[in-house]
């Protein structure tokens, strides 16, 4: 049996878990960038000690302490909001440490990707739940435009005439209607979309969570779990498949060219079998898959 043994950082991990204050938020972030991201061969040593021993905590250590860098580049991303930065950094480290419990560096995925949404998802439920510490409604009128005005508008940018019809119904002054679609919108406060890195998953206003029911935290959830089974997960799950439904699965819906994928008469001729054959390969397979991803990736 491999001995995945483990070397503790140098910095105390009490040190660099702690939620920093603002008074020390600066030094915060110099003493976790100090710490080296792990290799791929650390990660996986650390990763694997862990599921060997969920009790390893040393192991749970290095991993989280290694990725705090990530947290606070993501928290950095919704300041303007109204919350304190220690809190988003202490809720997306909450994420980081989740994304480590559930972390198989089997499936051939870097935890750095894997925790990218387990963090992002931590901080909107935080901002969502916490939404009335931001001074957006604060007035009888600010309250009607901000539970009213996303559903009445009819585009991304109003008219002259759409502002002053919606001050009418809604009986409030135009600028009024102006400056909350302003903030509902982002337009006054700076915000990135993304991560300083080749992170491809835009890190979405917190706003626009408020948008819809199925924008609820447990629906956020749900889709940052859904992103990882359409990215990193998918490899995993191919791998579980034998060599020929694999070539099937790939071939019918992998084309680099969406709708460009094969036929089952097209595979049925390359495989020698017919059709149908085809048919019954790939609805096992993917059953297959399903099954894999969701013991796998099931919160």
């Amino acid at each position: 049996m491999t001995n995945y043994a483990v070397t503790p950082y140098s910095a105390s991990y009490n040190q660099l878990l702690a939620v920093p204050s603002f008074g020390d938020l600066d030094g915060y972030t110099r003493a976790v960038n100090a710490v080296p991201m792990l290799t791929p061969e650390q990660e996986y040593g650390y990763a694997m000690a862990y599921r060997a021993d969920p009790n390893n905590l040393q192991a749970a250590h290095a991993l989280v302490v290694s990725h705090l860098r990530v947290v606070v580049s993501i928290a950095r991303k919704y300041t303007g909001y109204g919350l304190p930065q220690a809190d988003l950094i202490q809720e997306g480290s909450i994420g980081l440490m989740k994304a480590v419990k559930r972390f198989d560096p089997a499936h051939g995925v870097r935890l750095v990707s894997f925790a990218m949404h387990w963090i992002k998802a931590e901080i909107h439920e935080y901002v969502i739940k916490n939404w009335r510490m931001v001074k957006i409604a604060t007035t009888k009128a600010q309250r009607k435009l901000f539970f009213n005005l996303r559903s009445m508008k009819t585009g991304e940018h109003m008219s002259q005439d759409e502002v002053h019809d919606m001050a009418r119904v809604l009986k409030v002054k135009p600028e009024e209607v102006i400056e909350m679609d302003q903030r509902l919108t982002g337009r006054d406060i700076a915000i990135d979309g993304g991560m300083d890195s080749d992170d491809d998953a835009v890190a979405m206003a917190p706003i626009a969570y408020l948008a819809e029911e199925s924008n609820e935290p447990t629906q956020v959830l749900a889709r940052a779990q859904k992103d990882i089974l359409e990215s990193e997960g998918l490899d995993a799950a191919l791998a579980v498949l034998d060599e020929r439904s694999r070539a099937i699965v790939a071939a019918r819906w992998l084309a680099d060219d969406e709708g460009k994928g094969q036929t089952l008469h097209e595979l049925a001729a390359q495989f020698g079998v017919s059709a149908e054959r085809i048919r019954q390969i790939e609805t096992a397979a993917m059953k297959k898959m399903r099954l894999y991803l969701t013991e796998q990736y099931a919160a």
